[in-house]
């Protein structure tokens, strides 16, 4: 009988090897369509400058909504903000939702809560449709508050959304949200918000095939009138941060800044799978030859 193939050591080193090369692979590149009524076209070029590892395309849904269709065979990812309330957010809403239920992840910005049917019955806000009732966050009663924020550190947790962000603050343009049951907070702010309880920074929920993420700073900071020296820290990490975990399907904390999770389970990329499949299926034929040969 001729000697077994595969020896038990260089198994256990295979499995070893395709099992790193699995979890450190980066999530594939997502198709990132940016949704605002103001400064999609600016904030899809600046995240795509500074956030190379995706790629961007803004939509002016001031002057028309995509068909949910078309944004499924279009993007793996879509983000919704607004700058200033618009009549056609519900529509933008109904669109995103559909979105999300389809099993891709929307990722949320300031201005968003200024719109949301819970925000202050002065602001006239025209609600966002079926995507508040997937969205992570309600508004505080006020929304944002144009006060300082800045990032507790203290409160991170272990997780692809925070992974490489050490602070963050904006001197007017974010918080003034309130975490909904089910939903996972990640980081906070330092400041509480208008009821004096907690305000998430950044958070996520998912309901069913839905995976929605709650960035609480405005994307489109760079560009705003007067504004573009008022915020500091980790701005686009952050941002990248949601773009991956979002091209991610949201599954899995894997590995971040602060090392691995142990209660995390490793999301396995396109190409660890395939590796991971190449390696049991070589395994699978090193014993058939095995055994035809006793």
């Amino acid at each position: 009988m001729k000697p077994c193939l595969f020896r038990p050591g260089a198994i256990r080193s295979l499995l070893a090897a395709v099992a790193l090369i699995a979890i450190t692979v980066p999530a594939h590149a997502a198709r990132v369509g940016v949704l605002a009524n103001r400064y999609s076209t600016e904030t899809a070029a600046e995240f795509a400058n500074r956030i190379p590892s995706h790629t961007f395309k803004g939509i002016d849904t001031s002057i028309s909504v995509p068909g949910v269709q078309s944004l499924i065979e279009s993007f793996d990812v879509v983000l919704v903000f607004e700058d200033e309330r618009f009549t056609s957010a519900p529509f933008v809403g109904k669109a995103a939702a559909a979105f999300a239920e389809s099993g891709r992840v929307v990722v949320i910005g300031t201005f968003y809560d200024q719109d949301r049917s819970d925000s202050p019955a002065s602001g006239n806000p025209n609600g966002w449709g079926p995507l508040e009732l997937i969205d992570p966050n309600t508004t505080d009663g006020r929304g944002t508050p144009y006060a300082p924020r800045t990032l507790d550190v203290a409160t991170l947790r272990q997780h692809v959304l925070t992974r490489g962000v050490t602070s963050l603050t904006s001197a007017k343009f974010a918080g003034g949200n309130q975490a909904k049951p089910g939903t996972t907070v990640v980081a906070w702010w330092k400041e509480p918000n208008a009821r004096g309880l907690g305000d998430p920074a950044i958070a996520y929920r998912i309901t069913n095939k839905a995976c929605v993420i709650h960035v609480a700073i405005a994307p489109s900071y760079p560009f705003l009138p007067g504004a573009s020296s008022d915020f500091t820290g980790d701005f686009h990490r952050a941002w990248r941060n949601a773009f991956d975990f979002a091209a991610q399907r949201c599954v899995g904390e894997a590995v971040d800044a602060f090392g691995p999770d142990p209660m995390a389970i490793p999301t396995l990329s396109r190409w660890g799978l395939v590796l991971t499949g190449l390696l049991f299926a070589g395994l699978a034929f090193g014993q058939r030859r095995r055994l035809k040969r006793r």
